[in-house]
């Protein structure tokens, strides 16, 4: 027990204390800000690792401090009064809306003031302000669905939710998939067809793999960042092929095809199932952990309430870390599966490894991040290895 108060107090701690000096410097940063600093690429890579990696400790220590300190069982409390199908979805809305809140300095200094100092957005305060509200408000949200949703899991089935909840997950899957790209994106930036000589270019090469009638689409990705990108959202006929105005404007048609060649290969791959399927057998894992990892005795105890959810989900944010590898090995596999389909769809290797390095150039990216980083973090395999495994075809 004592052993438990000193690592929640620690948790706290620290993320008191890193609130406190985020909340400090995003005061000062409102009032004078501060000047651009040269594009160093290594700099800002340094800067992006340290605070990926603080960010993953932080949250999963200030989380695990809420889920077994005074806070959480005051919230949780709070909602009695409620009939118990509410409790999960006030509990969690509130709980989403409290911490997008108390994040908004720390998101302001990591994500809005470290962008634009290493020039790479041009986003207003405002503009920038008004995405934060919109992306709150759908996290509480989704947060309160998903929480009735296992609210309901945990109350039907006390002892065997995890099978419930596994067979519930998936159709929230394919229905966010369907959702996002047609309702979610839109709210954020605008899209439109890629038109003229590109947009023949591009639907000729879609054609030549049956997915000729794919949306390809232009967003106005400038809005938020000068960074250059391109992906592949949605299933079925709300499959888009999306390429940001930042990649159009400065890649020449040769090498934004070779681009769109490896989106297509993720769609022609059907890499969308592919995550679904991974996130499934994820989801059928986690739950399995979590049951097995809060007692029986404390189940029972908080079987209506929704300080039972925070802890499950506590232990499942936990027993995720150690899968992390093997999630972003997948990843990347899939990143080298669609980078040989656009080699054999292009013909075109000078092309792909001139795409790679502009890419590289324009979003300051880590050419070479260390290995440690790659295992834990990297969804994409390295700029560099990519780049000469194309110039070595």
């Amino acid at each position: 027990m004592n052993g438990r108060k000193v690592l929640l107090g620690a948790g706290m701690g620290l993320g008191a204390g890193y609130l406190a000096v985020r909340y400090y410097e995003a005061f000062s940063e409102w009032r004078n800000p501060a000047a651009p600093v040269a594009k160093d690429a290594a700099a800002y890579a340094r800067a992006r690792r340290a605070l990926e990696v603080l960010g993953t400790v932080r949250g999963i220590a200030g989380f695990m401090a809420f889920a077994y300190g005074p806070l959480g069982a005051r919230a949780d409390r709070a909602t009695l009064r409620l009939p118990v199908w509410a409790r999960p979805a006030c509990y969690y809305a509130a709980l989403s809306l409290a911490s997008a809140i108390t994040e908004l300095p720390v998101s302001f200094i990591e994500e809005y003031s470290l962008e634009r100092r290493f020039g790479l957005s041009d986003q207003s305060r405002r503009g920038w302000l008004d995405d934060y509200a919109k992306g709150a408000t759908i996290s509480a949200v989704l947060s309160a669905l998903l929480a009735t949703l296992f609210g309901f899991a945990l109350r039907r089935a006390p002892r065997r939710w995890p099978i419930l909840a596994s067979v519930g997950v998936f159709p929230l899957f394919i229905i966010g998939n369907l959702i996002v790209p047609l309702y979610v994106m839109p709210l954020f930036n605008k899209f439109d067809p890629v038109t003229g000589s590109l947009e023949e270019r591009l639907r000729a090469l879609a054609s030549r793999y049956g997915v000729g009638d794919a949306a390809i689409l232009r967003m106005d990705m400038s809005r938020q960042t000068r960074k250059a990108n391109a992906f592949v959202t949605g299933i079925g006929k709300t499959h888009r092929i999306v390429l940001g105005d930042t990649l159009i404007e400065a890649f020449p048609e040769n090498e934004t095809e070779f681009v769109v060649a490896h989106e297509l290969g993720h769609y022609v791959n059907k890499d969308t199932w592919r995550l679904i399927a991974l996130g499934e057998a994820l989801a059928i894992v986690l739950f399995l952990v979590a049951n097995s990892a809060v007692s029986k005795s404390e189940r029972e105890e908080l079987r209506d309430r929704p300080l039972l959810i925070v802890r499950l989900y506590a232990a499942m944010l936990v027993a995720s870390q150690a899968l992390r590898p093997l999630l972003f090995a997948f990843s990347r596999s899939r990143e080298w599966a669609a980078d040989r389909f656009a080699l054999a769809a292009t013909g075109d290797a000078a092309a792909g490894a001139s795409a790679f390095r502009r890419l590289r150039d324009q979003n300051l990216a880590d050419e070479d991040p260390p290995a440690w980083y790659e295992l834990f973090f990297s969804s994409h395999p390295s700029l560099r290895a990519r780049i000469a495994t194309l110039e070595g075809s």
